[in-house]
């Protein structure tokens, strides 16, 4: 089954099940995401759906000529954010149909795509968890990453190289999230566990991989 819909992160709490254990949860806001386009094996080379989300609950205020044609080909306010995602054999959606939380109401698992918190450029010792040297007593080497170029030979960096550099907003995909609960009057889904991203963070939902069985 192939289901996404995007959504918002708005932090972690936590609830009790049906036998009175304590569960840590991810609120997600997720939807409505109106489908802007559906595109078809036929036109575009391949079959997917584009749908659209506003994480702040209403349109953009400054749109251009493209963005304004594009949506008023599914009758459908502008979106702030657009994805689309792959489908494979026959569907049910509609251009101009809207994707709510209600549909997934019989799913048990989800995966999570979103991107992690941005750390910066970092060194060593934070982004690779390097030991470090020693701290005192004249040493000249205490956060420092060691040779890079291996000496003479070869005398040059090797791919790969675990070096300083920019750490974090990258994507992520957390994988097989069991769905606790769902709210479809206030567009929340609350998912076990933790999730990659800062609270506000836009991200997507989709039906988990993993679960699905084999075709």
């Amino acid at each position: 089954m192939n289901l996404e819909i995007l959504g918002k992160k708005l932090g972690m709490s936590q609830v009790y099940d049906e036998d009175n254990n304590l569960v840590p949860v991810t609120i997600i806001e997720a939807g409505p995401c109106p489908v802007l386009q559906i595109k078809s094996v036929e036109k575009e080379g391949y079959s997917s759906v584009q749908i659209g989300y506003n994480p702040n609950g209403k349109s953009p205020n400054k749109v251009n000529r493209c963005q304004s044609g594009h949506s008023a080909k599914s009758k459908t306010d502008s979106q702030q954010v657009s994805q689309e995602f792959r489908l494979s054999g026959n569907h049910e959606y509609k251009l101009g149909s809207v994707l709510t939380v209600e549909d997934f109401k019989d799913i048990k698992s989800v995966d999570v795509v979103s991107k992690t918190k941005g750390k910066g450029f970092q060194g060593v010792v934070k982004r690779w968890n390097f030991a470090g040297g020693p701290a005192s007593h004249g040493s000249m080497f205490h956060r420092r990453g060691g040779s890079y170029g291996l000496c003479q030979w070869p005398g040059r960096v090797f791919k790969n190289k675990k070096m300083p550099g920019h750490m974090g907003n990258v994507s992520r995909t957390t994988q097989n999230l069991a769905v606790v609960k769902i709210l479809p009057e206030k567009n929340l889904v609350l998912v076990k566990g933790s999730v990659p991203g800062h609270k506000g963070s836009v991200l997507t939902l989709r039906v988990a991989k993993k679960s699905q069985p084999a075709n």
